[in-house]
């Protein structure tokens, strides 16, 4: 499973605030990675983040339902165009039509209270 690597470190300005994702919740932001302007995932639990693509394996869509409005339920993320369901903490698609896929996750970090884009190194 490749990190996509971002292009900014993790000094520059914030994706968001911690606080602004509920605690088991998630959003998603645009940044610029080394590909380009990407959507992504932040997905929050408790003081920790993973990133991914907001990029479905199967149909290449992105996830949400409406801008930033993901469909979550346990430790999983559906995809809302065709049902496909990811691990939250590892990106894997344990259901639905890309099952053993994985979403591609993006390296972020959590620094006063602030999610940046991260070195994967």
């Amino acid at each position: 499973m490749d990190t996509v690597n971002p292009v900014e470190s993790p000094h520059t300005l914030a994706l968001c605030r911690l606080d602004e994702i509920p605690d088991g919740g998630a959003t998603a932001v645009d940044a610029t990675l080394a590909d380009g302007m990407e959507s992504l995932i932040l997905l929050r639990h408790g003081e920790q983040v993973d990133g991914y693509l907001n990029v479905c394996p199967h149909a290449g869509r992105r996830l949400d339902y409406a801008p930033g409005k993901f469909l979550l339920k346990n430790d999983t993320l559906i995809c809302a165009v065709h049902g496909a369901t990811f691990n939250r903490t590892d990106g894997l698609c344990i259901a639905g039509p890309c099952r053993g896929e994985h979403l591609r996750p993006v390296a972020v970090c959590v620094q006063g209270g602030a999610i940046h884009l991260a070195d994967d190194a």
